[in-house]
C-alpha cells in the first residue's frame, strides 16, 4: 500500500487521504489511468485494484463538485520543478483551469503511475525521476490522459443537453454547448458516468502548440510557496509518536562488515537505547539525535577485511589506468565503431592525441540522507517516509530487504533537499526500515555528512585517451576515444559524438580497470561530464594547432548535425563571440549533450596567476531541448546545471587512500560558494515543436571544456585533469 500526500498540505502530515477515500470522492468524478507500453488507458476500479495487487486503488484525476480538480503527480520533487510540469501537461489537454487544480504525490505504484522505456533490450516500467526523463517520458501519456478526460466530460454534457458531442466545446473548467449553455466540470461531476470503454484519442486530436494555454508558458512551481515560508515538509521533518533516532556507522574502508563492537560501554551513555547490526554497518539508537551523536563518538567497531583495503585512487589514476589503457590485452567494450579507423589515421595529413583525467565526485546534496520508518505492532507492515527519486523502486527494494511483499510497505513520498542521482538508491532507507523492524519502534534514521562522504557512492574517476585525424584540407576524418575506470555502466555515457559531429571513421571503447570495491553511482549527467570535457578539449586543441578560431573550426572543418550548427550559431550570437573581451579575460567554447538535448556553451574566464584560481565571470548556453514545457523552470534547470558543473570543474575532488575516503565534510571536500558563482548566466532555447527532451542535466557536461578552452585562449596552456584546482592550474602555467 502507498499513501498520497497533498502538496498543499505537506505541512500537516496528519492530513492523509486514503486511496479508497480519494476514489470515492464525495460526489466527485474519478478517472483511473494506466501508463502502459501501448500508451494510456483508463481502468475500471476492479481493473485498477487487480493491477495494484491490493484492495485499494489510486486515480490520476478527480473532479469535485466545487469545480476543483485534483491531479496526481508522479514527479518526485528535488527542486527541478517536474512535480508541477508533469501534471500541467495533463491539465493542458483536459482544458483545466490551472488555478483550480490541486496536486498530490502519486503513490509508489509504477505499474499505474510509471512510464515505460526500453532498457537493455527490454521494456521496463519506472517512476524514477532520473536522467532528466520526467517531462520527456510523461509528455505524451499525460496529454493523452487529459484529452480522454476532456472527451468524457464533453460526452456527458452533450448527453445532458441532448445534442451531438460535435456541438460542444470546452474552455477552462467548463463545457459550452449550443446557445451558450454552460456546465462547469464540477457540475458535470455530479451526474457524469465514466463508460467502461473510454473514447479513443488520436494523436491528431491533441492540441496544436499554437493552442496551448499552459504548455510553453512560465507558471509558478507549486512547491515554492511552502519552501519559501518554511512549511514544506521533508522526511527529516517527520515526527511520530514514540519515535526514536538512529544513525549508522559504516567502515572507514568501504565494503567491510562489522564483527564486534563495544556495546557494553555504550549502555552507560545517557539516552542510549541499543544497536542494530547491518550488512556493512552498525546503527546506533537513542532517544534523541544528540544522544545518538554522543554514542557514535564512543562506538568502537572491529571490521572484517574488504576488497577496497589498500586501494589508492591517486596512484590508480596516475599510474595504473594509463598502463592499462595502453595495454592491448585490457578488456575493451566497443561503444561505437564506424568506417575504417586504421585507414583514416594511416592516410591522415595530421593526427592529434591527448590524455585526460577526472577524479571521483561526491553528490553533495544539501539535505543529509535520512528516512523515517514505522513497523506496525504485528510486524507485518512497514510505513516509510522518504524523499526519493524512485519511489516505486524504493518501495520494492525495502519490501525485499524486509522479507515482505510490496503491498506490506506503505510509502509516503516527501520533498527532497537535492538528489543528483544519489536519491535514486534507497540503501539508507532500507537501513531505517531494518532498524524499525528490529526494535519494533518508529525510528528516524539520519546519516551524518561525514558518514555520507565516507560511505559515498561516487561518480567514478576516469582516464581517457583520445585521438583525432585531419585530412589534407584540415577536415576531421578519424576519431578514437578510450575511457577506462571502475564504474561499470557509468563510464561510457556522452562518449558518442554522432549527435553533433558526423565523423565517418570512429572507434570508441570502454575499458575495464577492475573493481576496486568503491561504491559508484549515477551523478548529475554521469559520464557526460568527463567524456564531453575530453572530447571538446581535443577539438579545441586541434583548432588551435590549425591556427583556426574554435568556432570556425567546428563550423568549417567538422561535419556538423543540423542541431549542432544551430546551437553553435546561436551561442556565438548570444556571447558576441568575436567581440574583444576585457583585459585578462577570454572565451572558451564547448558542445554539451544529455538526454536527447543538445547545446553549446561559452564561458568567459580569468585566472589569478599567483593563486592559481580560475574565475568564471559569464556563461552563455544555447539549448535545443525540443518543445519547452515550462520555460522559466527549464532555464533554472540549465542554470543549476552550470553551477553544479562549475563546482565539479573547479573544486570537487574525492580521493581514496588505503580504501578509505580522505575527505570528510565541506571543509576539505570543496564545493562552489556563492562568491565563486558567475556574475551572469544567459540561457536561450531553440524552442521547436518536437517532443520535449531532457533539460535537468544539459547545463552540466559542457562547462568543463568551456572553462578549459577559455583558460587556453587566455594563457596558451592546457588543463588535462579535472577539477582544475589551484595547484593544477599553477602547474599548467609553469609547463
Amino acid at each position: 500500500m502507498t499513501k498520497m500526500t497533498s502538496l498543499e498540505n505537506l505541512a500537516s502530515l496528519g492530513n492523509k487521504v486514503s486511496r479508497r477515500g480519494f476514489l470515492k470522492g464525495a460526489g466527485g468524478l474519478t478517472f483511473a489511468v494506466s501508463m502502459g507500453a501501448g500508451g494510456v488507458k483508463f481502468l475500471t476500479p476492479k481493473e485498477a485494484k487487480a493491477l495494484a495487487g491490493h484492495t485499494d486503488m489510486s486515480a490520476w484525476v478527480r473532479i469535485s463538485p466545487d469545480n476543483t480538480i485534483t491531479i496526481l503527480t508522479p514527479g518526485a520533487e528535488m527542486g527541478q520543478g517536474s512535480m508541477t510540469s508533469v501534471p500541467l501537461m495533463l491539465a493542458e489537454e483536459m482544458d483545466a483551469d490551472w488555478n483550480l487544480v490541486h496536486l498530490e504525490f502519486a503513490p509508489a505504484e509504477p505499474k499505474i503511475y510509471g512510464y515505460t522505456r526500453k532498457r537493455r533490450g527490454r521494456m521496463t516500467t519506472s517512476m524514477a525521476i532520473v536522467g532528466s526523463r520526467a517531462v520527456m517520458m510523461y509528455y505524451k501519456p499525460m496529454r493523452m490522459a487529459g484529452a480522454q478526460v476532456r472527451k468524457v466530460l464533453m460526452q456527458n454534457a452533450a448527453k445532458k443537453w441532448g445534442v451531438p458531442v460535435s456541438q460542444v466545446r470546452t474552455e477552462p473548467n467548463v463545457v459550452i454547448g449550443p446557445g451558450g449553455k454552460r456546465l462547469t466540470y464540477g457540475e458535470i461531476a455530479g451526474f457524469a458516468k465514466v463508460p467502461a470503454i473510454l473514447p479513443k484519442v488520436l494523436a491528431s486530436e491533441l492540441k496544436k502548440p499554437r493552442d496551448f494555454r499552459l504548455i510553453g508558458k512560465s507558471l509558478p512551481r507549486r512547491d515554492l510557496p511552502a519552501k519559501v515560508d518554511g512549511s514544506a515538509k521533508f522526511s527529516i521533518d517527520v515526527m511520530l509518536p514514540g519515535m526514536v533516532y538512529a544513525s549508522t556507522v559504516h567502515s572507514p574502508v568501504q565494503g567491510a562488515k562489522p564483527l564486534s563492537w563495544n556495546e557494553a560501554k555504550l549502555k552507560k551513555l545517557k539516552g542510549f537505547i541499543g544497536t542494530v547490526k547491518l550488512k556493512q554497518g552498525v546503527a546506533v539508537i537513542a532517544d534523541n539525535f544528540e544522544h545518538v551523536m554522543a554514542a557514535r563518538t564512543e562506538l568502537e567497531v572491529k571490521w572484517s577485511k574488504a576488497k577496497a583495503a589498500g586501494y589508492n585512487s591517486v596512484e590508480a589514476l596516475e599510474k595504473d589506468y594509463p598502463k592499462m589503457s595502453a595495454d592491448p590485452k585490457t578488456k575493451a567494450k566497443k561503444i561505437e565503431a564506424l568506417g575504417d579507423v586504421d585507414k583514416a589515421f594511416a592516410s591522415a595529413a595530421k593526427t592529434y592525441q591527448a590524455e585526460y583525467r577526472c577524479d571521483y565526485g561526491y553528490h553533495a546534496q544539501m539535505e543529509p540522507l535520512n528516512a523515517v520508518a514505522r513497523v506496525n505492532g504485528a510486524g507485518t507492515q512497514m510505513e516509510i517516509w522518504e524523499g526519493t527519486q524512485a519511489p516505486g523502486r524504493s518501495r520494492s527494494m525495502i519490501a525485499k530487504a524486509l522479507g515482505f511483499k510490496t503491498g506490506q510497505v506503505i510509502h509516503h513520498q516527501m520533498y527532497m533537499g537535492g538528489g543528483f542521482g544519489r536519491r535514486s538508491r534507497t540503501d539508507y532507507t532500507i537501513e531505517a526500515a531494518l532498524i524499525s523492524q528490529k526494535i519494533k519502534r518508529p525510528v528516524k534514521m539520519i546519516w551524518t555528512r561525514e558518514e555520507d562522504i565516507n560511505y559515498g557512492m561516487f561518480r567514478p574517476q576516469s582516464f581517457q585517451h583520445l585521438e583525432g585525424a585531419l585530412d589534407g584540407s584540415g577536415k576531421l576524418v578519424g576519431w578514437k576515444h578510450s575511457v577506462i575506470g571502475d564504474g561499470r555502466r557509468l563510464l561510457s555515457g556522452g562518449a558518442k559524438i554522432k549527435k553533433y559531429y558526423k565523423v565517418a571513421n570512429q572507434l570508441i571503447v570502454e575499458k575495464k580497470a577492475g573493481k576496486h570495491g568503491i561504491r559508484t553511482k549515477h551523478w548529475r549527467a554521469v559520464a557526460h561530464v568527463f567524456n564531453v570535457y575530453a572530447i571538446e578539449s581535443l577539438i579545441d586543441e586541434m583548432a588551435a594547432a590549425q591556427g583556426m578560431d574554435p568556432l570556425e573550426f567546428r563550423l568549417k572543418n567538422v561535419s556538423l548535425t543540423g542541431k549542432a550548427r544551430r546551437v553553435l550559431s546561436k551561442v556565438a550570437e548570444m556571447s558576441n563571440w568575436k567581440a574583444k573581451r576585457p583585459a585578462g579575460r577570454a572565451l572558451g567554447l564547448s558542445m554539451t549533450e544529455r538526454s536527447g538535448s543538445l547545446g553549446a556553451e561559452v564561458a568567459e574566464v580569468s585566472v589569478d596567476r599567483k593563486t592559481g584560481k580560475i574565475r568564471v565571470h559569464k556563461v552563455w548556453a544555447a539549448i535545443d531541448g525540443g518543445l519547452i514545457v515550462q520555460p522559466e523552470a527549464a532555464r533554472c534547470n540549465v542554470e543549476s546545471g552550470v553551477h553544479y558543473g562549475l563546482s565539479s570543474v573547479l573544486k570537487e575532488r574525492a580521493t581514496i587512500k588505503g580504501g578509505a575516503v580522505e575527505q570528510s565534510n565541506f571543509h576539505d571536500y570543496h564545493v562552489l560558494r556563492m562568491a565563486d558563482a558567475p556574475e551572469e548566466i544567459h540561457v536561450e532555447f531553440l524552442d521547436r515543436p518536437t517532443r520535449p527532451t531532457g533539460l535537468g542535466e544539459i547545463g552540466n557536461p559542457g562547462i568543463g571544456a568551456a572553462v578549459a578552452n577559455g583558460f587556453h585562449a587566455l594563457t596558451g596552456k592546457r588543463l588535462y585533469h579535472m577539477p582544475f584546482t589551484p595547484d593544477r592550474v599553477k602547474a599548467a602555467l609553469k609547463s
